[in-house]
């Protein structure tokens, strides 16, 4: 179970780390599309045989009495990647969160446009995921929807410094801090799920916050302009696994 969990850590520094992936060649359309990944590489057939895969279709709630996110965000993000997959900020060491006694050290938060969680069958035009390590290796990810309205200044200023290029990163030059991401009302959903990006690894904590942040269309459609397609993961099957709110 250990090597398992460590697995997990080693894709965020993957993915952190270099830019550039050793499995570029999977992707969000064509014959490397989601539908495919897992046969792309055996290393990814947890994409198709998984049970808990996210994202999902967060619906039938169960009341539950969730105990609150503590989050202790301090630094900011020291530079943003172009990976070809999405916009990726990595983050100073030092930004943590605590979820039922454990805590998890924020490393990078990304983008997916639109959004890959989705609430009662809504799709949203954008969301964020920071993506957060124990240290046991277990992840967990704190997903943040985005809704058409006022432009985000916090996306403004990470927007005019996005790479535009795959490969390509750059340090940054004015401040963007997480909680500039984050809404004010810290309610969430939680459930048990998954990487959405190969390998698909399971056994990651879930937490969907409730209030969704405001974004205009010209920001979205900047963010596509970038990447060149839309790389939302599909919703995947909830199985036996319940959302609880």
């Amino acid at each position: 179970m250990k090597k398992a969990c460590w697995s997990m850590a080693a894709a965020i520094v993957l993915v952190a780390g270099s830019g550039l992936a050793a499995d570029v060649h999977w992707s969000y359309t064509g014959e490397s599309a989601p539908a495919h990944w897992s046969e792309i590489d055996p290393a990814y057939e947890m994409c198709t045989k998984g049970m808990n895969q996210s994202p999902i279709d967060l619906k039938g709630f169960i009341e539950a009495d969730l105990a609150p996110i503590t989050f202790h965000y301090t630094g900011l993000a020291t530079e943003v990647v172009n990976n070809g997959h999405t916009i990726q900020a990595n983050y100073t060491a030092g930004s943590t969160i605590e979820v039922a006694g454990k805590i998890f050290q924020l490393k990078q938060f990304h983008f997916h446009s639109p959004s890959e969680n989705t609430i009662n069958g809504e799709s949203f035009p954008l969301e964020v995921h920071f993506v957060h390590a124990a240290e046991d290796g277990s992840l967990a990810v704190v997903s943040v929807l985005f809704q058409i309205g006022e432009e985000n200044k916090a996306l403004a200023r990470l927007w005019k410094q996005m790479p535009h290029k795959v490969g390509e990163k750059a340090a940054m030059a004015s401040q963007v801090r997480a909680q500039d991401l984050m809404p004010d009302d810290r309610d969430y959903y939680r459930y048990n799920g998954s990487l959405t990006t190969p390998p698909c690894t399971e056994g990651v904590l879930w937490l969907v916050m409730k209030q969704p942040l405001t974004v205009s269309k010209a920001q979205v459609e900047d963010f596509v302009r970038v990447m060149h397609h839309y790389n939302n993961r599909p919703v995947q099957p909830l199985h036996a696994r319940v959302v609880l709110k």
